[in-house]
């Protein structure tokens, strides 16, 4: 919503810095039941069914959040924060109607994915006349559904100070302007309640109960015991040094966004993360780690500069993967848009509305597909300990979770060659957090390269299969040493991807397992800036073996150096 970037940055700022704990201390267990959430933030009912059947479902996603279905104030799609802004319970967004929404819904569902919701349900609007709907209001006056004696009266605003000072005034003022509803009256609880309880009859499992904060939990207490079934809760309840409102006093609705995981992440990742071996509540985090919704960013915190961005590349992949490796809370991945004007809504066609989702156009970020591979890993770890952790003093660290995975994470520049002790019984594992195999000996131990900002991931369960389709690439080039970064079903690499061995004088080569896929997207470069990407156009390579030489692909080609 409008100025939320202010409150979420404030109230961070606000947090006192909390010193590294001693190494040793056991980590927090992470929350169950719920699987890794893909936050498709501000997409279109349509892309997000198309996500969730072509890539949410396979890659193993729990659960996807969608933006606020309702019928919002509209900016004609100039912004981002008119779809906090409801005009009314309706589902005629910016992102699709409600034939839409209910055929995304059946769609994810259908896919194994469970759909929560963004509900907005502390205020209605603070400035417009006509909605995405074409429904006309005003401030304190919504036909139909709520009057001026619907809102707290006498109107006030929350003032900085009271964050500290005053509880009531927070729960009951007016959060930068927006008409702030009576949720102590029993008939706005039913208007919040019958919303709700329809989303649920269209198959929505969950909420994310936006500015939970400003509402009293007893009020959201009560409001929840009005739901049919039992929908998932979590709720935004952003921490703040010495404030008067604490996330800890809404685990006893449901669960809650954990804000400072994402900023302390940050401050180790442009930092050194050796200290992460003790990361957890000791930290300073706001909630157990049963109770904490996680993530390293989302459409607030992005924008307010407090945690790593998509902005930051390498960084921000590393930051993810480690929370999807490490047991705390319930994970949530990012996915939107790019954006230069922090205000700016996603790309919009006919009045605002949102536009399909292209993830090759660069104006979506489509994050949640970058780490796929690792949210199998999330899955394969569930209920296992840290085990076996190894640092080199700076920015690489690896660990096992129990005898189930094992990751490392490369935060320098350079590669890194290391035996590292992986708790992993004997076998070849592909590298879910990029590419390539890993080959642990009877005695669990590993040799392997971890390229500069890049991470090898492994776990059990995801040996290569006899069924499994595998591509032999050889290269031929000039350069002393070559890596391929490849992207396979839309995941791909970290740039410059991975090393390729000398197979004879002239020709480097890489053999990567494919799974089910049968072909693969391929560029090339000397791991010093020099690329070949096929004049922007990158390789198509399929199964078997082929060679690439002078910009010509050759499938099924004789093996060049003829071994």
């Amino acid at each position: 919503m409008k100025l939320y970037k202010a409150i979420v940055a404030t109230a961070l700022a606000a947090a006192s810095s909390i010193a590294v704990p001693v190494l040793g201390q056991a980590p927090a267990h992470a929350a169950s039941g719920v699987g890794v959430i893909a936050n498709l933030w501000s997409w279109n009912w349509n892309s997000v069914a198309r996500e969730c059947t072509e890539v949410l479902g396979p890659a193993g996603y729990g659960a996807v959040q969608v933006s606020p279905p309702h019928d919002s104030m509209t900016k004609g799609g100039t912004v981002w924060w008119d779809i906090y802004q409801p005009a009314r319970y309706e589902l005629t967004s910016k992102f699709g109607d409600e034939a839409a929404f209910r055929r995304m819904v059946a769609a994810c569902n259908g896919a194994g994915v469970k759909v929560q919701v963004d509900a907005v349900i502390n205020h209605m609007t603070g400035q417009g006349a006509t909605s995405y709907g074409g429904y006309g209001f005003s401030k304190y006056n919504y036909p139909g559904l709520y009057s001026s004696q619907d809102f707290h009266q006498p109107t006030c605003q929350i003032n900085q100070g009271d964050y500290r000072n005053d509880a009531w005034r927070v729960q009951n003022c007016e959060l930068v302007s927006l008409s702030d509803l009576n949720t102590g009256s029993e008939y706005v609880r039913g208007k919040i309640a019958d919303y709700l309880n329809k989303l649920t009859s269209l198959g929505v499992s969950g909420f994310r109960i936006d500015a939970a904060k400003h509402i009293h939990p007893g009020d959201l207490s009560a409001i929840k015991s009005r739901l049919v079934g039992s929908p998932y809760i979590h709720q935004e309840v952003i921490q703040g040094d010495q404030e008067a409102v604490q996330p800890s006093h809404y685990t006893g609705v449901g669960d809650v966004d954990e804000f400072v995981y994402g900023r302390k992440l940050r401050e180790q990742f442009t930092g050194q993360i050796k200290n992460l071996r003790t990361f957890g509540e000791s930290w300073g985090l706001s909630v157990p780690g049963d109770k904490a919704v996680v993530f390293v960013d989302n459409h607030d915190t992005e924008r307010g500069g407090s945690t790593l961005t998509y902005k930051n590349g390498d960084t921000y992949k590393l930051a993810n993967l480690f929370m999807l490796a490490w047991p705390f809370g319930t994970p949530q991945v990012y996915a939107s848009y790019t954006w230069n004007n922090s205000e700016a809504g996603p790309p919009s066609a006919n009045g605002g509305h949102a536009t399909d989702v292209n993830c090759s156009n660069g104006q979506w970020t489509c994050f949640n597909r970058q780490v796929a591979g690792m949210v199998g890993f999330h899955n394969a770890v569930k209920g296992t300990g840290v085990a076996n952790w190894t640092d080199n003093g700076n920015n690489l660290i690896a660990f096992s979770r129990g005898d189930k995975g094992w990751v490392a994470i490369n935060n320098e520049g350079g590669s890194i060659t290391r035996t590292f002790t992986t708790g992993l019984p004997a076998g070849t594992y592909p590298n879910v957090a990029g590419g390539g195999t890993v080959t642990v000996d009877s005695g669990g131990r590993a040799t392997v390269t971890v390229p500069g900002k890049s991470a090898v991931a492994v776990h059990t369960g995801s040996t290569p299969q006899p069924g499994d389709k595998e591509a032999t690439v050889y290269y031929r080039t000039g350069w002393a040493t070559a890596n391929i970064h490849y992207g396979i079903n839309g995941t791909w690499t970290t740039a410059p991807g991975l090393p390729m061995e000398t197979a004879c004088a002239g020709w480097k080569k890489k053999t990567i397992n494919l799974a089910n896929a049968t072909t693969l997207k391929a560029a090339f470069n000397n791991g010093s800036g020099t690329w070949d990407n096929n004049n922007g156009n990158d390789y198509t390579l399929a199964t078997g073996t082929s060679t690439v030489k002078d910009g010509v692909v050759t499938p099924n080609a004789a093996d060049p150096c003829g071994s």
